[in-house]
Order: structure tokens, then C-alpha cells, then sequence
């Protein structure tokens, strides 16, 4: 069992930035891919990005072109850049690993508030 723990998160005014990080406890250069999830109060949790273990990324329509997901495998770390951010973005925000199917592999962790307000 891997823990994830995420951070970063924080109040940023709209069009603000912010980066995320995750740390895991363990490898993650073994898993298919790692991904980067959201809730927004009263909202199910959504896919917001996703990074093979080759690097290829991939995002929701939602946030391509102002999201940007990186992983650092020797450090176990895992990374969301948030630029021109909406209070729609407005979210817990979550990393995970994911299978070849795109299914979770462990607990969530606490996630980390983004709050996009004037």
C-alpha cells in the first residue's frame, strides 16, 4: 500500500497560479500512470490529468492549456500546475495511481483545498 499525501493548495485570486505536489510513499515510476483528481463542494470527484509512466499526459477539456502535470520518479513526487485559474477550479484536489483500465489503486488521501476567489 502506497500513501499519497498531497499539498499546495491555498487561497489564489482569479488568474492566479499555484502548484501541487504529491508524495508518495513509495515508487511510482512502477505504476501505468498517475493522476490528478478534483471534488468541488457538492460535485463527484473528476479526472483532471494523467501521466504515463512514459510521460505522456493527457487532460480534461475543462483545463487544457492552463494545467500542467509533471511527476519526478526519483523523488516519488507527482506535480499539478495551476495557471489561469476560475473559481470554477475551485476543488480538494487529489493524486492517485492508476491501472491500465484507469482505476484507482489506493486509498485517498486528505487532498489539498484550492479556493479561486476575489
Amino acid at each position: 500500500q502506497v500513501q499519497l499525501v498531497e499539498s499546495g493548495g491555498g487561497l489564489v485570486q482569479p488568474g492566479g497560479s499555484l502548484r501541487l505536489s504529491c508524495a508518495a510513499s513509495g515508487s511510482i515510476s512502477r505504476f501505468n500512470a498517475m493522476g490528478w483528481y478534483r471534488q468541488a463542494p457538492g460535485k463527484q470527484r473528476e479526472l483532471v490529468a494523467t501521466i504515463t509512466r512514459g510521460g505522456r499526459t493527457n487532460y480534461a477539456d475543462s483545463v487544457k492549456g492552463r494545467f500542467t502535470i509533471s511527476r519526478d520518479n526519483a523523488k516519488n513526487l507527482l506535480y499539478l500546475q495551476l495557471s489561469s485559474l476560475k473559481p470554477d477550479d475551485t476543488a480538494v484536489y487529489y493524486c492517485n495511481a492508476r491501472d491500465y483500465e484507469g482505476n484507482v489503486l489506493f486509498a485517498w488521501g486528505q487532498g489539498t483545498l484550492v479556493t479561486v476567489s476575489s
